[in-house]
């Protein structure tokens, strides 16, 4: 998994940073793309990048202010556009009212698209999606309006096959591998293949947290608990916790508390106000370091590897 910044902005965009957008890139894993939030002109922010809009399969969406959904009608509708690439589905994750939104303005506009949206809105928290490879839990958070935070938890994966050991213990290449790898036992000329002597450790999966706008809040612990990755909101520096306060956000102390009580690996800071530029940004990152060493104030484009 890799994730990207399509925006890293708080409430409007500015020069160096646009609004709230994060792709999660599952290529590997799965063939396809998630997002979370679509802030205003996320399918410009895209035109930079090498993702493709087909393959975002599903968005979730953590709340329902502008800097978060204002990009939605416009890269739906351009997704459709695609013609040379096959139409393919999608899901939109998010608070109750979501479906109103999108359907509202692409009707306003006479947007006609060439492929199906399933809308999954939710007023409460649990798990919104589960398959054979990962799950999605969201937890209700504590800013202005009602506000979800994810956490995507990749099941653990059978481990690697030791084709070279079997190789040399005689079995040839072949569907018989396969069947070692799904767990059965083999007979092969006379000789027993045991799949527990030919793959290696259970793969751990990785487990990503992405907030929304947030207060400090033990529901932001219990999302990010032992995850790989946090991402979390750093609106203002810790000298402004009032004023984060009483704007439902955070400082950068704060999230760094977050992960540092969650047992976090590593922490992306984003949703930065615009006050911050500069040697400014360099603050924001020190006060969250001087908590939870491994965390990082993210611009516009950044990417990372998950391992």
């Amino acid at each position: 998994m890799e994730i990207q910044f399509l925006g890293t902005g708080a409430g409007q965009p500015s020069k160096s940073r646009n609004t709230q957008a994060i792709a999660l890139k599952m290529l590997d894993e799965r063939n396809e793309i998630w997002l979370f939030d679509c802030g205003e002109a996320t399918q410009h922010q895209i035109l930079n990048t090498a993702i493709r809009p087909r393959k975002i399969s599903k968005i979730f969406i953590t709340h329902l202010h502008g800097d978060h959904i204002f990009g939605l009608p416009g890269f739906l509708s351009s997704r459709s556009f695609q013609s040379a690439e096959e139409q393919t589905n999608l899901d939109i994750y998010g608070p109750r009212g979501i479906k109103d939104f999108v359907l509202t303005s692409l009707r306003l506009s006479g947007s006609r698209l060439g492929y199906q949206i399933y809308f999954h809105e939710y007023d409460e928290a649990g798990k919104i999606f589960e398959d054979e490879s990962f799950e999605v839990y969201t937890e209700l958070l504590d800013h202005t309006i009602f506000c979800l935070g994810y956490r995507v938890v990749e099941k653990n994966r059978v481990g690697e096959l030791d084709a070279p050991a079997l190789l040399a213990a005689g079995l040839p290449f072949g569907p018989l591998f396969g069947k070692i790898k799904q767990g059965e036992i083999v007979e092969f000329e006379g000789r027993i293949f045991n799949p527990d002597d030919y793959i290696g450790a259970e793969k751990i999966g990785k487990v990503v947290t992405i907030l929304g706008d947030t207060r400090k809040s033990n529901a932001a612990v219990r999302l990010a608990w032992g995850a790989d990755l946090l991402v979390h909101e750093a609106t203002y520096e810790a000298v402004e916790s009032k004023m984060a306060r009483a704007h439902g956000h955070s400082t950068s102390k704060q999230a760094a508390e977050v992960a540092k009580e969650a047992g976090v690996k590593r922490l992306l800071l984003t949703h930065i106000s615009a006050r911050y530029v500069g040697p400014k940004v360099g603050q924001l990152a020190g006060e969250a370091q001087a908590v939870h060493k491994n965390s990082f104030v993210v611009k516009d484009f950044y990417e990372e590897k998950i391992d």
